[in-house]
């Protein structure tokens, strides 16, 4: 039976399976939809059997198609790993996508550690808003900021995060309560999941008051003007943690005011991925290192 099954064929179905749709495996693999589409049909006729019911333009595995994704899918992690352990000879690498301004404030400067740790691991890191496809041969993981986006992944909590006001100590010392915001400069950030209107929504007041300000759309950007005293950025504690630490920037409501805390940020990854060891030693690393952010006072 197996010489009779075109391996192409397997390929098309499994990561029509993983994706949950004909167009995603299609973009993956580079092909068509229709070529797709007709590498699982031809795939059914050698099998005698149909591995998806059709809905339209939506696709789910058939009772048949469940068994065979549960052997063909470890099959292939199976071969990603001997390839890995051919091809690298030892050193194996870790493809990670993140969110940037969690990139640049939080990961990088953590990543001698990691590394250090794990001289046998290395990381190739990329960081955009885009939400790359996982499972693909370009990434093996994601840091993303906000709501999880795709099926078939696993994803890690990073650890509620404290938003509140953030300033250079010079602005620091006019800010005693929330209604010395009215006086002064406002960053924007305009990307956030929470705003300066969900904040001052949460300390009681109908509507945003301060003064208008410049305005980002990366939280690092706003980060580093809050530090240059430009302004009072609404940011979250876990991304200034360096600023706060070095004082550049201080959180003068901390106590006086209601802050938000929110889970921002998830590591991410196919659920076949947990098997491999750069993606599990990497996830407990970042767990272990990360925690939670200790309390300001």
């Amino acid at each position: 039976m197996l010489r009779n099954l075109s391996l192409s064929a397997v390929r098309a179905f499994e990561a029509a399976a993983r994706n949950g749709s004909f167009r995603a495996a299609a973009q993956e693999l580079n092909l068509s939809p229709s070529a797709v589409s007709h590498a699982v049909m031809n795939l059914e006729q050698a099998l005698g059997t149909s591995l998806f019911e059709r809905t339209g333009r939506m696709v789910r595995l058939s009772p048949d198609g469940e068994t065979l994704m549960r052997h063909v899918g470890a099959a292939f992690e199976q071969l990603r790993i001997g390839v890995e352990s051919v091809t690298n000879r030892g050193h194996q690498l870790l493809r990670l996508h993140c969110a940037p301004s969690f990139a640049a404030q939080c990961l990088v400067p953590r990543l001698a550690a990691f590394l250090a740790a794990h001289p046998d691991i290395g990381v190739r890191l990329a960081a955009s808003t885009d939400y790359p496809l996982l499972g693909s041969d370009e990434f093996d993981a994601d840091i993303v900021y906000g709501p999880v986006r795709g099926e078939g992944l696993e994803a890690l909590s990073l650890g509620e995060e404290t938003v509140t006001p953030l300033c250079a100590p010079s602005l620091g010392e006019k800010l005693r309560s929330p209604e010395d915001l009215f006086r002064l400069v406002l960053i924007q950030s305009d990307r956030k999941l929470v705003r300066w209107p969900d904040w001052f929504a949460e300390n009681g007041f109908a509507a945003q008051q301060g003064g208008s300000g410049m305005r980002f759309d990366r939280s690092f950007l706003a980060i580093a003007a809050a530090a240059d005293g430009l302004g009072v950025a609404l940011e979250s504690t876990r991304l200034a943690e360096r600023e706060l630490a070095t004082g550049r920037l201080v959180a003068p409501l901390i106590g006086s005011a209601r802050n938000i805390r929110y889970v921002g940020h998830r590591l991410v990854y196919p659920k076949a991925g947990a098997k491999r060891r750069t993606v599990r030693v990497f996830a407990e690393w970042l767990a272990a290192e990360l925690g939670e952010p200790a309390p300001l006072t």
